[in-house]
């Protein structure tokens, strides 16, 4: 899983899509306005940086911004692109399951867009939440997007692919045929009782192995050391106060926001 996925991500046409994006999805532009006031006085690490998307909304409005990906190619692509910039950024190669170059208590926001946390196994999903929290200050922010198996399950039947478009409809079947290939000899019922589970999805392709997570699930996860979680889906400024609500089982990504509960 890892050697395809850190391939995957250092690939120079990869790469050159992450560089060009540069909007924020609306439930990131929600908690940048929800913290503008503060921002001023925090320090913020953004992890699984990519391509710089997040940098240039966020960094000129921190005390300190620090951007880190396991991609050194990634990396240079943000040096490269914010290097006559008017506002301080600091890029650093760095893998989010070993932060041992940041001291602990260093943020007061640490943000992991794009579903970055996905790309590891449960067992270095488990590790990189210690590592937030053991570099995050009580009371930082952690705000994270991560794929949701409940929408998962619900997306991957042939009924969910008609559409009123006949070729949208071939080409929504195709793909489907493609995920359960890539994905054998996972069956329905795995799919549909799982708390979480890697698959090859369609992103780039089938390049990747990705982690999908049920929402619950996430909140247990994380309740040991994080307080306050919010969900929000990812099209959405909206969060959602209804574990039980309907669009849990829509959107594929899912936005936490949370805080750290105790300092180190």
């Amino acid at each position: 899983m890892d050697d395809r996925n850190s391939t995957t991500y250092a690939a120079a046409d990869i790469v050159n899509y992450y560089a060009q994006l540069n909007r924020l999805q609306p439930a990131e532009a929600d908690i940048l306005e929800r913290l503008r006031h503060q921002l001023p006085t925090m320090k913020m690490l953004d992890m699984g940086v990519g391509g710089g998307r997040t940098a240039q909304h966020f960094a000129p409005l921190v005390q300190q911004y620090v951007g880190i990906d396991y991609s050194a190619e990634m990396v240079t692509a943000c040096q490269k692109r914010f290097s006559t910039c008017s506002y301080a950024t600091r890029f650093e190669t760095a893998d989010a399951r070993d932060l041992s170059q940041f001291e602990d208590n260093s943020f007061d926001f640490i943000l992991f867009s794009f579903n970055g946390i996905d790309y590891v196994s449960h067992g270095d999903r488990l590790r990189i939440l210690q590592e937030i929290k053991r570099v995050g200050k009580q009371g930082c922010y952690f705000f994270f997007s991560s794929h949701n198996l409940q929408a998962l399950e619900r997306e991957m039947t042939w009924q969910k692919q008609i559409a009123p478009n006949p070729l949208k409809t071939y080409e929504n079947l195709v793909m489907l045929g493609l995920f359960w290939l890539f994905n054998r000899p996972m069956t329905r019922q795995l799919l549909a009782t799982s708390q979480h589970l890697i698959v090859r999805d369609e992103s780039h392709n089938f390049r990747l192995d990705t982690y999908y997570i049920r929402a619950a699930q996430q909140v247990e996860q994380l309740s040991q050391d994080f307080s306050q979680v919010e969900i929000y889906p990812w099209q959405s400024t909206e969060s959602i106060a209804d574990m039980d609500a309907a669009i849990m089982g829509r959107d594929l990504w899912l936005y936490y926001l949370c805080r750290i509960e105790t300092a180190n």
